[in-house]
């Protein structure tokens, strides 16, 4: 069987029954976290705090890892992923202004989060902050943040705007500067993500070292960015508005990038915990002794096998990333990991006996709201322009229609034959696409 080929068609999908949904998300989440923050007030904050800061981690991570692939997009001039980059660059936007707004809560509540910002006025000096000074004060906690949410929206909206111009234009202008904001902003990318996972995660544990934190949250973004495209690939396709511009690449493509990342992350995730493990340095051992009681061991046995050994083995045959029913419960599945990855890392300081079920609707309740509201400005974005970038130079490329000069899409993973042209349904439409695939 062809590596390409699908092992099922793609399921009848009625997209436009889940249109109400953001709205019910929106809706039911903030009446939960709002009375999960009433509660809160009258018996510890930090519950809602915890709660707040673990669905923020989980929707950053989305924005953050959609920004890294339309950085890495461009840095490497791919053909395949042009037509899904639009929805890349929907999402990346979302991680400033959107995010920052969201990120408040956490800024006004970090005294009762970050036990360490209040500790600087206590007589006893902490040498744990000693050692990094001048970053874990509060002007350098406050400072960071601000500078992370700068980063994103400068580097996120930049390669947007130049890609909105071009649908206009069709300069070639807008490649060259898409190119160089890349070029540029994939180092701020790095040191921002960094910043952001080790403040507002690890400090949670100011004590703690880990020299490999931020590329942990790294791989984790990015692993649960691949499945969300996939699934807004798909949901597009199945309304309209992509029908006739995609062939089974992008979907192999994207599956097989979710694989890649499933490795590296447990590469990472193993090669932390057996260098500080095997070192027996007490402060860096006991960030995970906390993780190895109650339920939170549990959690740690999940992320082995669910995390890791569930998608792994899934996603062997090289013919199970275009059997859309497996796809779409697996990724289903990588949303529920995700999550448990991020609580895996969060709750413990605050519940280290084990999961704070009887806290679970208010954790639901935050994320709820946040996933709704991202929902709704997504698609608000994505019904404002076209669907994909029409009038990108490697368009034509990226649908497998013949060249002039013969030449194989990105190192022959694609052959261009006139099948393929004839598959995607032809020239390709100039025009932006509504709602429902109508023009």
């Amino acid at each position: 069987m062809s590596a390409h080929s699908r092992l099922g068609p793609a399921p009848a999908l009625d997209f436009s029954r889940f249109r109400p949904l953001r709205n019910w998300l929106m809706t039911g989440g903030g009446g939960l976290a709002l009375l999960g923050l009433i509660i809160s007030l009258f018996t510890d904050l930090r519950h809602f705090g915890y709660a707040w800061l673990l669905a923020y981690m989980t929707c950053l991570s989305l924005a953050l890892g959609a920004l890294f692939l339309v950085i890495v997009h461009h840095l490497f001039d791919a053909g395949w992923s042009v037509v899904t980059r639009r929805s890349c660059e929907h999402l990346a936007c979302l991680s400033a202004p959107v995010m920052a707004v969201l990120w408040i809560p956490i800024g006004l509540l970090a005294f009762k989060l970050y036990p360490w910002l209040g500790s600087e006025l206590q007589a006893a000096p902490d040498h744990a902050l000693h050692a990094k000074w001048p970053l874990f004060t509060r002007p350098g906690f406050y400072l960071v943040s601000f500078a992370c949410f700068g980063i994103w929206y400068l580097v996120a909206h930049k390669l947007r705007r130049a890609s909105l111009e071009q649908d206009q234009t069709g300069a070639a202008a807008c490649t060259h500067t898409m190119r160089r904001w890349s070029a540029g902003g994939v180092f701020l990318f790095a040191v921002s993500l960094s910043f952001a996972a080790i403040f507002w995660m690890k400090s949670l544990s100011h004590v703690w070292f880990s020299t490999m934190y931020g590329v942990y949250y790294f791989s984790a973004s990015v692993w649960v960015t691949l499945p969300t495209i996939y699934v807004i690939t798909l949901w597009m396709e199945q309304e309209g508005s992509l029908r006739g511009k995609l062939h089974e690449n992008q979907y192999y493509f994207l599956g097989s990038l979710f694989f890649a990342f499933t490795v590296f992350y447990a590469y990472i995730a193993f090669s932390q915990y057996f260098i500080i493990w095997n070192a027996n340095i007490p402060e860096e051992t006991f960030w995970y002794l906390l993780r190895d009681v109650g339920s939170w061991r549990l959690v740690g046995l999940l992320m082995i096998f669910g995390h890791f050994f569930v998608p792994f083995l899934a996603l062997l045959r090289i013919d199970a990333k275009h059997f859309f029913p497996l796809m779409l419960g697996l990724y289903g599945w990588a949303w529920v990991m995700h999550a448990a990855d991020m609580a895996y890392n969060i709750l413990p300081v605050q519940y280290p006996g084990g999961f704070p079920f009887q806290w679970l609707w208010l954790h639901l309740g935050c994320f709820a709201f946040m996933a709704g509201l991202l929902m709704k400005l997504f698609v608000r974005d994505l019904q404002s322009h076209a669907r994909y970038p029409i009038r990108d130079p490697r368009l034509a490329e990226a649908l497998g229609h013949r060249h002039p000069v013969a030449s194989p899409i990105s190192g022959g993973e694609m052959p261009e034959t006139d099948e393929l042209g004839e598959r995607v349904g032809g020239p390709i439409d100039p025009e932006p696409q509504t709602e429902g695939g109508a023009k």
